[in-house]
């Protein structure tokens, strides 16, 4: 095959439907020398190659994106034909080689080793050195490139390393089954942790495997016995590595280095900090966190934990609240924060080196700020969730009388309030102290425990944007569930051992929202889908039809909002149009953001004398701030006016991608953006002009001249 050194000599290929490489025309591309397998098809067919790849009948597996890249249009001014504005390394799901404690390499082998583990090597990573590359083309947009780097599904010695043509499978009868992709195998695992009956797990083990090969008497025996004997194996493991629970972490923190982004131990100098984070979860951070939000549930488990838990939340495609990395460490200090988070930003970053993110909310008026802005450069937002559960679980426990706790809770809003009603919060505070001193309990419990700090945290609301109520009831929905797996009464005993901690997170949650994402997308778990779309109360709201609500319009003190399941039964929610809303139902009554409350706020929005929503009063008050700020014509209004015109023009190329079918159009008609010079110089011309036989001589001549000096030197 003649070997092609331009890429416009290449014909661009587009086949009908879904198709894989069989059904393209490969050609020779590079130098005679060097040259792959590449093929031309348009972009937008990208996704239905790799689909048709993974259909593979005799090697059928799943690709990952190991590495990507970005570049903007405009970037480079100086490029080669096959250089690329978006760049994505994909590899079979069943390589590369396994490497297991301690970090040694476990080849291929045609036998099976005597030890104590029965299964030596892991089903999913077979060692398959199947990869390959798409490039969209920077000098058309419209065209990808593919670069088959190795199409045999074979690992480094030439061998069938993954389905039914593997014939060096390890154990008995496993060469007549494919092997257990990533998928089936996770999602047993996930079956398992959650304490599904091994029945049903075995039921959609085999329906996972007979959508490789088929029904097979053989392959459900064999499914059987894999399920029983992972079952026994998930059951009989324990979190105590060591009795030390602080060698026990160190020997986990060994096994476990793909599943940790920063850890340091403690020692005199420095804090415990432990940074977990999944395979699994950092493709969540990439996919859902690239220009979205970020939140924090943070100080998780402060009183009872031996460390306290910090999570960092995405939102999917839902809007729930994704977990994507757990920091366990009781150190809020600024060097210590700049430590991890620099880690799991450079993790994130090495995956998409154009990563970044929207907005950062935090839940803690203590948290410090200048590392968020600092390393993602984004704004950062205030969730008003864990105060407002903090204030309702302690007014329904220390207050008996449900009108006094109405009142306490409306009188509470209204201190938040006061921040844009030009009332002093003072004011407000000591009016509540005064009014409500007969309820020892609760006035003993605020003043020991928000009165000396309440001005840092109305200063922290009146500073930063208000999150919305979906985004901090889906934070409140992780929060309760975290709490539910954690603080089971069967696990009291080892709440103080962070070897615990780490298991539970990366066994049973994990597992959980692994499953709940699976089911999503895959429409399958009707049960488990149904259950996660209503996970949150705003999810939940949205089912109370208009007509179940029914405002007071005289007064505005009340809304009764009927009951779905009984229209005999009918909750009464006090201070309507408030974040600090009080419903009489039973998941409220436990300090949660409940769908009655948040359904009475949507309805509230639309209609008169109501206030607005504190995030819409904090959104238009830093406006306002914005408006006012430059007062003369200086510097400040220079400032003001550029950071505008940015915003506008973000939001113009946001609605234009949206709703435009050509990307490629897009793309072209997008302002050039100017970099500093960095050896390429002037879009638009191609690096193909060859410079001056006599000079890249010379330059080879000084080339070869410098390595010999360098060789001398070390001999000397």
């Amino acid at each position: 095959m003649d070997i092609v050194e331009s890429i416009l000599d290449i014909p661009v290929q587009d086949p009908p439907e879904e198709f894989s490489s069989a059904d393209l025309t490969w050609t020779k591309f590079g130098t005679a020398d060097r040259h792959e397998d590449v093929a031309l098809i348009p972009y937008e067919r990208v996704d239905a190659f790799i689909v048709g790849e993974c259909s593979n009948v005799e090697y059928p597996t799943q690709f990952h994106i190991e590495r990507g890249r970005k570049r903007s249009k405009g970037e480079l001014k100086k490029y080669k034909s096959d250089e690329y504005l978006e760049y994505r390394w994909y590899w079979c799901s069943f390589g590369p080689e396994n490497y297991g404690e301690g970090g040694d390499v476990l080849p291929s082998r045609r036998y099976r080793l005597q030890t104590r583990n029965r299964a030596p090597r892991p089903q999913s990573m077979r060692g398959c050195q199947c990869n390959f590359t798409v490039k969209r083309l920077y000098s058309r947009p419209s065209i990808a490139l593919i670069i088959y780097h190795e199409r045999r599904h074979a690992n480094k010695s030439g061998f069938v390393c993954h389905g039914p043509l593997d014939k060096d499978a390890i154990g008995p009868g496993a060469k007549k089954i494919p092997y257990i992709c990533n998928e089936i195998q996770q999602q047993t695992m996930s079956m398992i942790y959650l304490g599904i009956p091994e029945e049903n797990v075995l039921e959609k083990h085999i329906e996972g495997i007979e959508r490789y090969c088929g029904a097979n008497p053989k392959v459900n025996s064999l499914a059987s016995q894999y399920v029983h004997k992972l079952g026994m194996i998930i059951k009989r493991s324990t979190h105590e590595l060591d009795l030390d629970d602080q060698a026990s972490i160190r020997m986990w923190v060994e096994r476990n280095k793909k599943s940790i982004f920063f850890y340091q131990d403690s020692s005199e100098t420095d804090p415990f900090i432990l940074g977990v984070q999944t395979e699994w979860q950092l493709q969540q951070m990439v996919r859902f966190g690239h220009r979205s939000l970020i939140a924090t549930d943070s100080t998780f488990g402060i009183k009872r934990l031996k460390y306290p838990l910090c999570t960092l939340l995405v939102f999917d495609s839902r809007q729930h609240a994704l977990p994507v990395a757990w920091i366990i460490t009781r150190s809020f200090a600024k060097p210590d924060v700049v430590k991890w988070m620099k880690a799991l930003l450079d993790r994130t970053r090495g995956v998409d080196q154009r990563w970044e993110i929207s907005g950062f909310l935090i839940d803690d008026a203590a948290t410090e700020i200048d590392p968020i802005r600092e390393l993602f450069c984004c704004p950062v937002l205030f969730s008003l969730w864990r105060v407002r559960r903090s204030w309702l679980r302690n007014v329904v426990k220390k207050c008996s009388n449900i009108e006094v706790q109405r009142e306490i809770f409306k009188r509470l809003g209204r201190i938040v309030h006061s921040i844009w009603g030009g009332v002093d919060p003072s004011v407000v505070l000591d009016d509540l102290i005064q009014d409500f001193v007969d309820q020892t309990a609760f006035i003993e419990y605020f003043k020991a425990s928000w009165v000396p700090k309440i001005e840092m945290w109305l200063s922290t609301m009146r500073t930063l944007p208000l999150a919305s109520q979906e985004a901090s009831g889906a934070i409140e929905a992780y929060h309760v569930k975290l709490k539910a797996k954690l603080f089971d009464d069967s696990h009291l005993g080892a709440l103080q051992r962070v070897d615990w901690l780490v298991h539970k997170l990366t066994t049973e949650l994990h597992s959980a929202y692994w499953l709940d994402r699976y089911a999503d997308e895959s429409d399958s778990f009707q049960n488990v889908k149904e259950e996660y779309i209503a996970s949150t109360s705003w999810h939940r709201a949205q089912e109370i039809p208009d007509s179940a609500v029914t405002l007071d319009d005289k007064n505005h003190q009340f809304a009764k909002v009927e009951s779905l399941k009984d229209s005999s039964i009918t909750h009464l929610v006090w201070n309507p149009g408030s974040e600090f809303a009080f419903c009489d139902c039973a998941w409220s009554m436990q300090g949660n953001l409940c769908k009655h409350v948040i359904k009475v706020n949507m309805m509230c929005e639309n209609c008169e004398g109501y206030q607005p929503s504190m995030s819409y009063q904090s959104f238009r008050e830093i406006l306002v701030d914005l408006l006012k700020k430059p007062m003369d014509d200086s510097v400040a209004l220079d400032e003001s006016v550029a950071w505008t015109h940015q915003m506008l023009n973000q939001i113009k190329q946001l609605v234009e991608l949206t709703t435009s079918n050509d990307i490629g159009a897009v793309v072209n008609n997008m302002p050039l953006k100017w970099v500093s010079k960095k050896g390429r110089t002037f879009v638009g011309i191609p690096a193909s002009i060859q410079a001056p036989p006599s000079s890249s001589k010379t330059i080879s001549k000084n080339a070869r001249r410098s390595r010999k000096r360098k060789r001398l030197s070390r001999l000397r």
